[in-house]
């Protein structure tokens, strides 16, 4: 951060004066340019977005999958209250 030009104004006795209000500013650009560089440095060249969201999608389908009447109940009663999303024909998988 680059120091202010202007020293606040102060009154005789050389104590800052209240009465005005000073400019400050932070810039945190250069800080989040470095935070997204590293993260994706820690994701590594190997990294996959639409193979991440795949598995993900292949997680849901198994978490959802082969349930009882009950379930299927529960799980349709979270669809309509919008509470899951709706997946594939709004049943859950098989």
């Amino acid at each position: 951060m680059a120091p202010h030009d202007r020293t606040p104004p102060s009154d005789a006795s050389g104590a800052p004066d209240a009465s005005e209000l000073v400019d400050f500013a932070v810039d945190l650009t250069s800080q989040e340019v470095l935070r997204r560089a590293q993260v994706m440095a820690a994701l590594g060249p190997d990294w996959d977005p639409m193979e991440v969201l795949l598995g993900e999608e292949a997680a849901y389908d198994l978490l959802y999958s082969g349930l009882d009447a009950e379930q299927q109940r529960l799980y349709d009663d979270l669809v309509a209250a919008g509470v899951l999303p709706s997946r594939g024909d709004g049943r859950a998988a098989a």
